[in-house]
């Protein structure tokens, strides 16, 4: 499967992509995983948003890359990492993250990523080179574990 990328600051989002990315957000983490929580968080105004589509231009993945400080002071991260239902178990979530990875330093330059880690998907996180520093917390009543790239 192909995914085609954009990656835009919020200023730069037409209504209809936020829309759409609001949309998936929502489909997975709040009525899917069931957690009623606020997502528009502020964090939104200050990040850059990568967009997967398939050709016909439906959106199937996305991240936030957040610069430094913004979540974690002297750590840039990559927020709302999320894969449409209809995607999962092909490879998009890995391919997502390593261009989140790869556009985050291309944006903010070499420094350590932190993340906040569902817990489930440790093994997931770890194979892409971040490491946990064994803070392990509830967000939203969802076990989450802070993890580092350097």
């Amino acid at each position: 499967m192909e995914i085609y990328y954009t990656c835009l600051p919020f200023e730069a989002l037409s209504g209809s992509e936020l829309y759409e990315m609001l949309a998936l957000r929502q489909e997975v983490f709040v009525v899917e995983q069931n957690c009623p929580y606020l997502d528009c968080d502020g964090k939104d105004l200050v990040s850059w948003h990568l967009l997967g589509r398939d050709v016909g231009g439906k959106l199937l993945v996305y991240t936030r890359l957040l610069p430094m400080g913004v979540s974690y002071p002297a750590y840039l991260s990559i927020g709302r990492v999320v894969s449409s239902p209809s995607v999962r178990g092909m490879g998009a979530g890995r391919d997502l993250m390593r261009k989140s990875i790869e556009m985050t330093r291309h944006l903010f330059g070499n420094h350590p990523i932190k993340i906040g880690a569902q817990t489930y998907l440790l093994a997931f996180y770890t194979s892409l080179g971040f490491q946990s520093t064994g803070e392990e917390y509830l967000e939203d009543g969802i076990p989450h574990t802070k993890m580092v790239l350097r």
